[in-house]
């Protein structure tokens, strides 16, 4: 396995550009299930190699239902990518998670209904475990850098990952605290399941912008959520720069490297060609 970092970061709503990149480039990247979000810009911070990627595209112009994920996971793991941090914009479902702090998540609960949600369709089926959807090491070095930017964070919440691009209505809202959900947003799955299927480790920080509607009174207003994002946008700079920073000179293997061992179900002799000439990237370690 891969003893060199190279970080692939997938910028969500506030977070469109990383500074302070050495030798960058944009560099588009086909993939076997149609284009990603935007070309990924290339280069080195600190010496590591980093692969930033607007999960919206620069400009915002594709919705959360609308964004490939399949083809976002795939560029980045073509790309070079080990690990991935992401980052999102996030509602908030607890009083204690206001408005400018940061969230680590640890758990998912998906309700999207419209993506899709897996590499591994008929001719390879795969069954990967989600009990543990994130991985710890990238999750604490997270919350490690958000600390050094002289951030609020919270760590171990649940994310709720609607299908939008509406927002909840209050039952809703409501409905997903009483299911222990601590923020919510649209985008966060199927990305992590389908990074887990690459078996690239996967950490995400959520930007709360705003509490959702579950408190009387008071709906969310995109005004008010892109000007905390705006706000936002700066700590979460400083905090990819401190992550980055941070990384152990060598990079020690991570279960999840291995996450396809003992995952695929289909017999050998009912492997569709057609789809591991597709999976190429994402699997294939498997038929090498």
């Amino acid at each position: 396995m891969a003893s060199e970092w190279c970080i692939g970061i997938i910028g969500g709503s506030g977070l469109y550009a990383i500074e302070g990149l050495e030798d960058e480039q944009w560099i588009a990247i086909e993939t076997p299930w149609g284009d990603p979000s935007d070309e990924i810009l290339c280069g080195t911070l600190g010496g590591v190699k980093l692969r930033f990627l607007p999960r919206h595209g620069r400009g915002h112009p594709i919705t959360p239902s609308e964004v490939n994920a399949r083809a976002n996971i795939d560029a980045l793991k073509r790309a070079g990518c080990t690990d991935i941090l992401a980052i999102s914009a996030v509602g908030s479902l607890r009083e204690e998670l206001e408005p400018g702090r940061f969230v680590v998540v640890e758990q998912f609960i998906d309700r999207t209904v419209r993506r899709e949600s897996t590499f591994f369709t008929s001719g390879f089926v795969t069954h990967v475990s989600m009990a543990d959807p994130v991985c710890p090491r990238l999750s604490q070095m997270a919350a490690e850098a958000v600390v050094k930017a002289r951030g609020k964070v919270a760590v171990g919440a649940t994310y709720l990952a609607m299908e939008g691009p509406q927002f909840s209505t209050r039952a809703e809202s409501r409905m997903y605290r009483a299911w222990g959900a601590d923020v919510i947003g649209m985008t966060a799955m199927p990305e992590a399941k389908l990074a887990r299927e690459a078996e690239l480790p996967y950490a995400l920080v959520g930007m709360v912008t705003d509490y959702d509607c579950w408190r009387e009174g008071e709906a969310v207003d995109v005004a008010a959520v892109v000007q905390q994002m705006q706000a936002n946008g700066a700590l979460a700079r400083a905090m990819v720069r401190n992550f980055i920073e941070a990384l152990p000179p060598t990079r020690a293997p991570s279960p999840i490297d291995t996450a396809l061992d003992n995952a695929v179900i289909t017999a050998p002799s009912e492997h569709d060609p057609a789809l591991l000439a597709r999976l190429d990237a994402v699997a294939g370690r498997l038929f090498a």
